[in-house]
């Protein structure tokens, strides 16, 4: 329970539905959805919608998302990848050719075909109760009529004026006057705003087809790209079978490969071998073990996680009691690892994430993204498509999993998570910020697994990172704690801008309440009814 003469926020609590964002509109607009009779899917979808004209600098309708869906509250998981593949000209042959030897996030050639639309019309339509026209409505108000821009996304739009200014189209929509928005400003799309009717009107045709897929391709075409409309037309996402991991009782569900939630249930069965429940959770030796974990969980996560349809990807073996065992043998609990064993061997960014939960306790944890912030820099000039540069996961090493190839969908960060305890559901979660995503996933599932905290309180704790050349810590990493991290080895710095953000929704099913929360680090709340 939390200290109510400090500053904070209260969980959230209701009992028939509850929805939590990253932006206040959001939230509205998913309760709304619920409240129109809409279920947790359409509500979902509803606030991805409004995200991707409010949160333009972490995502939008050129981006990719990824799907956990409860059907009320089972414990057998649905996933959905909705990631989009590279274009089918797209050989590793053509970039060696020509000197390229990494993909620029830049580039035309880091746009991946965006898989969004076709997920939210395809959850919809199987498991929805509302069409995607209705859903689409608050979006399209929002992008034509305008919304005030809140203080966190003008935070991080503010550091993308160059980025934006490079491209004509995105210097138009995004940088009115020739500078990003300040906080109250109110902002508009009105390409965008048409482009969303016309996927009202005319589904997923209306992006993959006809004149939106054509902008956008033109655009891409002119700026070097591979794509055709044909790659357009012909995509289409994919249900998957979720991966998993226990912990402490606990069932941990991930999206596999080519996501990284590999990584989560990685760390996880290294750190289920250590009692944290009894150390300090804002002392150095539980962010020790934290960063250990990471550091050996992302050795193969870099190495090894690709698109399964290309590439074989070790899950099973990976998730082994074995395979953790031999790994958790390199870490000491009193100094960091100064050589690491090879990979598989017993051996920033902006994303939104969103989860909502309804009366009959359909369960969503859903996560949607551009990648970098406006993704790829490119805006398609009609449609006002901020495309994403989702393939600059790609390598351009041959003997790599990841290497690009025709039609491959490349590594992915974002990953949406789902727990469940005696065969239901209890807790859709997910923490943002690109390749920070695993790190956030553990420290919360472990903040309430471990340290009992509530959702809200989990979010709150401060956080670090190994981003594979030394820690990061947040400003509430207390000092003691940074110099604990060094005697062990860590070269630790001060972040310079929050770790990710999230949010989760706990089901009581006992009481029949739900309890959400929503980081701090972002614009947004949890709310219910």
């Amino acid at each position: 329970m939390r200290d109510f003469q400090r500053p904070g926020r209260s969980t959230v609590l209701a009992g028939n539905g509850m929805a939590a964002t990253s932006h206040p509109l959001a939230t509205l607009a998913a309760l709304d959805a619920l409240r129109w009779g809409g279920n947790a899917v359409d509500a979902a979808v509803c606030a991805a919608a409004v995200l991707a004209v409010v949160e333009p600098q972490s995502t939008g309708i050129g981006g990719d998302c990824f799907v956990l869906f409860a059907p009320r509250g089972s414990g057998e998981i649905v996933a959905y990848n909705g990631s989009g593949r590279a274009p089918a000209a797209a050989e590793v042959g053509w970039y060696r050719e020509r000197g390229i030897d990494a993909i620029s996030p830049n580039s035309a050639h880091a746009v991946t075909v965006p898989g969004a639309i076709e997920a939210w019309a395809r959850l919809v339509s199987d498991h929805g109760r509302k069409g995607l026209d209705d859903l689409l409505q608050p979006a399209i108000t929002y992008a034509e009529d305008g919304y005030p821009v809140h203080a966190r996304v003008a935070f991080d739009w503010a550091d993308e004026v160059a980025r934006l200014a490079a491209d004509p189209n995105a210097a138009r929509i995004f940088l009115p006057g020739g500078a990003a928005p300040k906080a109250g400003d109110i902002h508009r799309q009105p390409e965008l705003g048409a482009t969303l009717r016309r996927i009202a009107a005319d589904g997923p045709d209306g992006f993959y087809r006809g004149e939106v897929a054509e902008d956008i391709v033109g655009h891409l075409r002119k700026n070097g790209g591979l794509h055709t409309v044909a790659d357009f037309g012909k995509h289409a996402g994919e249900y998957v079978t979720p991966i998993r991991s226990s912990y402490r009782g606990y069932d941990v569900f991930q999206c596999p490969p080519n996501g990284q939630g590999l990584t989560v249930l990685l760390m996880l069965n290294l750190l289920a071998g250590f009692d944290l429940g009894r150390m300090d959770p804002l002392g150095a030796e539980r962010l020790h073990l934290e960063i250990e974990a990471g550091r050996l969980a992302y050795r193969d996560r870099n190495a090894l996680i690709a698109d399964p349809a290309h590439a074989r990807v070790p899950v099973a073996h990976l998730l082994s009691a074995d395979y953790a065992a031999g790994l958790r043998d390199h870490i000491r609990i009193d100094r960091a690892m100064t050589a690491m064993p090879a990979p598989g061997s017993t051996a920033g960014r902006d994303t939104v994430y969103l989860c909502v939960v309804d009366s009959q306790r359909n369960a969503v944890s859903f996560i949607n993204s551009t990648y970098w912030a406006f993704g790829s820099g490119l805006v398609a000039p009609k449609s006002g498509v901020v495309l994403q540069n989702r393939g600059c996961g790609f390598v351009l090493d041959p003997n790599h999993p990841n290497c690009i190839a025709p039609l491959k969908r490349p590594f992915h960060t974002i990953i949406p998570g789902m727990l469940v305890k005696d065969g239901r559901a209890i807790m859709p979660f997910g923490v943002m910020g690109g390749s920070y995503q695993p790190f956030g996933h553990v420290h919360l599932l472990t903040n309430l697994i471990d340290y009992g905290m509530d959702p809200q309180e989990a979010l709150d704790s401060p956080r670090v990172f190994h981003d594979g050349t030394g820690v990061i810590a947040e400003t509430g990493v207390s000092d003691e704690t940074v110099a604990g991290l060094a005697r062990r080895g860590h070269g630790v710095a001060r972040a310079g801008e929050p770790l990710g953000g999230g949010q989760a929704i706990q089901i009581d099913w006992t009481r029949g309440v739900l309890t959400g929360g929503s980081d701090p680090r972002k614009d947004g709340c949890a709310l219910g009814y």
